[in-house]
């Protein structure tokens, strides 16, 4: 009934008395009858119901106490009957063997046990008893089926027996509980010589009724479940003339009847198979067709309903949403026939009244488009940071849901994430629409609206400014009459212009154009437009500021970044450096020329993006600057940029709880053209790359230190044997990682783009780039590639210098000779001057061992080296000194000088410029 009903409402409110008053009452006496007859029926239908579950219930429960009853007495008395026989049965086989002939003799024979044996276990197995023994008065046993019990004494009450009588007894014997009857053997003369027992266990007394018990239970189930299928069908039948409900649902569903049949906002009518009025016709029904009281039980035909309404309900047809006219209403008719699934024949209507409902149907129709233009809005504008594809995304969502064109114009500054400048033009950011060839100003073009159009009231204003015909608008063809002429002449009819306002930015103006829909614009659709471009402004304002932040950032960490390397000889160099899609990170490279011809080259990578990452980034490049003018080793160099980091942590932590630098990473390497070699060290950085000058690709083996911050734990170097010609790739982890694969798969896809690199750093970088860099990269990408070069034998000049000071003569003239070969005489002057004072320096205080090395590379380099630790430092010397102003003379003669140490002492070099 409930399903039939369709949708349900609350009872509309009456007011007491009114020209309906008296109809109300008499509709309220047919109710009360009706609900009455209802409520008996209903009460019948329990009442079956509990009346079936008692007779099945009672009749089940009978038949069960009968069966068991039986079950219980049956065996009782097979097990008494079974103890009955058992006895008689030992009396029987005791007494028989007892006055069997010659067992007298055999008592008082020498080995009664030989003779009586093999007779007792004869008798045993004949009779099916357990045991026959046979024992003399004082119960000592001379048979047994078990030997070893004879000979022992016999286990029972023999008193009674050797008094004469025959005595039965159930007892715990030697082979477990047991029912044994004793019997005397007497002599001629009516002496007991001897006693005979026979007896059978329990066991095998109650084995029958064990075996006889299954039939019994057999039995009763089969009974029990005839007495319960009889049982079920009864209340089979019952429960069908209920339709299955139980009493708590009968009532439940007799009381959701009557409330929803008298609440609901629509009629509900029920019409039997002769087109009569059954009684349940609710109050609705009734004041919609204004039914007299009396309309139960009349034929639809006869209630005054118009003819096509009275047709259809007795017709009994399916209708779904027919309205028909019933006075000044306009009534909505679902009907449904009853008898589709075997029910009575007849039908069921219900009747709505539309007549308000249609007027609202199109304006709520029209609110649910326009909710759902601003939900798109807020999931399908500023799906990025991208201020030009926000306004696509704009121009993209309101066509044609909202406008059939939609053109976006914004200030030229914001593009580029600054302020909007008024004085400035505006340019076509964004244009979408039915079609292309609408003759409107194209993308990309500037224009300046003049301030009687609508788009430039907008601008001064700040305020939407709604065109409903634009052939009327003067304002607007004053901005350029040709084309306007053209708008107008290809269709377009009316406008909407909305400014693009952040606050109390206008960051531009939003127009909306119509040509399809002969209806123009709107109060309502402007509404619709200014909270539309409300929501997309948001976002473009994000990605001005974004696009401002990342542009200053770049600028940033380019500024950070070497502008060109510097001039060396040692190595050929290429690098490429590509900030993140989503923002700039803290990697950066470095190319360090060190004494002696040497190279360093540094990458790093402080992890996150932004500002804070890129000026930490500058402080680290800094720091690396100033570690290597100490020309110290790989790992000595790491374990100084450790602690470095560590101390900005704990002063940024402190100060203003900003998050420390943790993740920065660091790989430094120092190539020497001398001698081809190269010391590497690694702070948690990627292991470089090495290309052979034959092509072959592999990863050299560089222990991977902590990364920087951590504290502890030393670093370790790693020495290579570069031939000339080889190129060593150094990269940042934004090329062979990202979240789709893991850094081993990042490794090889390298591998295979440097297999097919060509032969210069240019070429490589190129090569990795094209093969390696995603559409969107997440993580910056710094990428060095050097190619080596070495100093040849006409380029190195070495001698071994004796512990002598007399030896400073011949190096000098060993120098003379060098240079004059170099063409380089120019120098020889203060070149014998800087060695001679640095050679003495190292005979005299540096220890045993002094060796010479000059280089001619960009500039003329002299080394000396001692096994000595101690640094030489300059120093003004007094008048009085007669020493003191060797280092002094060298540093006024050399460009630079300095020291740097090794495993086995110390180098002091000067460089001097070549002509």
């Amino acid at each position: 009934m409930v399903r039939l009903m369709g949708r349900s409402g609350e009872r509309s409110p009456r007011r007491p008395g009114g020209p309906h008053a008296r109809h109300r009452q008499d509709a309220d006496r047919s109710r009360r009858g009706a609900d009455a007859r209802s409520a008996s029926a209903l009460r019948s239908a329990l009442s079956g119901r509990s009346v079936a579950g008692q007779v099945f219930v009672m009749n089940v429960v009978i038949v069960l106490l009968l069966v068991v009853a039986a079950a219980v007495a049956l065996v009782l008395q097979v097990r008494h009957d079974s103890d009955t026989e058992a006895r008689n049965r030992s009396v029987s086989v005791a007494a028989t063997f007892a006055n069997s002939p010659g067992i007298v003799e055999a008592l008082r024979g020498p080995d009664p046990t030989a003779v009586l044996q093999p007779r007792a276990e004869a008798v045993r197995k004949a009779t099916d008893v357990d045991f026959v023994v046979v024992t003399n008065p004082q119960g000592v046993r001379y048979t047994h089926p078990r030997t070893n019990r004879i000979g022992k004494t016999f286990v029972g009450n023999i008193a009674p027996a050797l008094a004469g009588k025959t005595v039965t007894e159930e007892i715990e014997g030697t082979i477990g509980p047991l029912v044994q009857a004793i019997v005397p053997v007497k002599a001629p003369d009516g002496k007991v010589v001897g006693l005979v027992s026979a007896g059978i266990t329990t066991e095998n007394v109650g084995g029958v009724a064990d075996r006889q018990l299954p039939l019994v239970l057999s039995a009763a189930a089969v009974g029990l479940a005839l007495a319960t299928g009889g049982t079920a069908l009864v209340s089979r039948r019952l429960m069908r003339q209920t339709h299955g409900l139980g009493p708590h649902e009968m009532t439940r569903m007799y009381e959701h009847h009557d409330a929803v049949l008298h609440s609901v906002r629509e009629g509900v009518l029920i019409v039997g198979g002769e087109g009569r009025l059954l009684l349940l016709a609710n109050d609705e029904a009734r004041r919609l067709l204004n039914l007299p009281a009396d309309a139960e039980g009349r034929h639809v035909g006869a209630l005054g309903l118009p003819s096509d309404l009275a047709g259809l309900l007795a017709s009994g047809q399916a209708a779904t949403d027919e309205v028909h006219l019933v006075e000044d209403r306009l009534l909505a008719i679902n009907q449904r026939p009853t008898d589709v699934r075997g029910g009575p024949a007849g039908s069921v209507a219900t009747l709505r009244d539309s007549t308000e409902l249609r007027a609202l149907s199109g304006r709520a129709e029209t609110a649910r488009e326009r909710l759902d233009i601003l939900y798109a809005a807020g999931v399908g504008i500023g799906t990025s940071l991208d201020v030009t594809r926000t306004a696509e995304e704009l121009a993209e969502l309101a066509v044609p849901r909202f406008a059939d064109y939609v053109t976006v114009d914004l200030f030229d500054p914001v593009l580029a994430g600054g302020q909007p400048d008024r004085a400035m033009p505006l340019r076509r950011t964004a244009r979408s629409g039915i079609s292309e060839e609408v003759p409107l100003y194209p993308v990309g073009g500037q224009i300046r609206y003049v301030d009687s159009s609508p788009q430039g009231r907008t601008l001064r204003e700040g305020r939407a400014v709604l065109e409903p015909r634009l052939g009327e608008a003067p304002g607007w063809q004053a901005q350029d009459y040709q084309r306007s002429a053209q708008v107008v002449a290809y269709g377009v009819h009316s406008l909407i212009t909305v400014p693009l306002r952040a606050g109390s930015l206008v960051l531009g103006v939003v127009s909306f154009w119509r040509s399809v829909k002969p209806e123009p614009f709107d109060e309502d659709e402007l509404a619709l437009g200014e909270e539309l471009v409300a929501r997309a402004a948001v976002s473009i304002d994000n990605a001005r500021r974004y696009t401002r932040e990342h542009s200053m950032a770049v600028t940033l960490q380019r500024s950070l970044l070497p502008r060109r390397l510097p001039d060396q000889n040692a190595l050929d160099v290429a690098y490429r450096y590509l900030p993140a899609q989503a923002g700039v990170g803290g990697d950066w490279f470095d190319v360090l020329p060190l004494s002696g011809a040497r190279v360093a080259l540094v990458v790093g990578d402080v992890v996150g993006h932004g500002l804070h990452a890129a000026a930490t980034m500058g402080r680290l490049r800094t720091a690396v600057h100033n570690f290597t003018a100490l020309d110290l080793p790989p790992d000595e160099l790491l374990g100084l940029l450790d602690e470095l980091v560590g101390r900005i942590d704990q002063d940024e932590t402190a100060d203003d709880g900003t998050a420390p630098v943790t993740g920065a990473t660091c790989l430094y390497a120092i190539y020497d053209p001398v001698t081809g070699s190269c010391v590497i060290a690694r702070a948690g950085h990627p292991p470089p790359a090495l290309i052979g000058p034959d092509g072959t690709v592999e990863f050299p083996e560089v222990p991977p230190g902590p990364p920087l911050g951590l504290g502890g734990l030393p670093f370790e170097t790693t020495e290579l044997r570069l031939a000339e010609g080889s190129r060593l790739v150094l990269y940042t982890d934004g090329l062979v990682e990202d979240r789709a694969h893991d850094i081993d798969v990042g490794l090889e896809h390298l591998r295979r783009a440097l297999e097919t690199a060509g032969e210069t750093p240019e070429e490589t970088c190129r090569t990795v780039l094209d093969a390696r860099l995603p559409d969107r990269p997440g993580d910056d990408i710094a990428l060095l590639v050097a190619r080596t070069r070495t100093l040849g034998p006409d380029q190195v000049a070495e001698w071994d210098v004796p512990n002598d000071p007399a030896a400073v003569g011949e190096v000098r003239s060993q120098v003379t000779r060098r240079l004059g070969e170099w063409g380089l005489d120019e120098l020889v002057f203060t070149t014998e001057l800087i060695l001679s004072e640095l050679v003495t320096n190292a005979i005299r205080y540096g220890g045993e061992t002094v060796h010479v090395r000059v280089l001619r590379d960009r500039s003329l380099i002299c080394e000396v080296f001692d096994s000595s630790s101690t640094s030489p430092h300059l120093r003004y010397a007094a008048m009085t000194d007669e020493g003191g102003r060797g280092l002094f003379l060298v540093a006024q003669l050399a460009e630079r000088w300095g020291t740097r140490y090794t495993p086995a002492g110390k180098v002091i070099w000067a460089e001097q410029p070549v002509p």
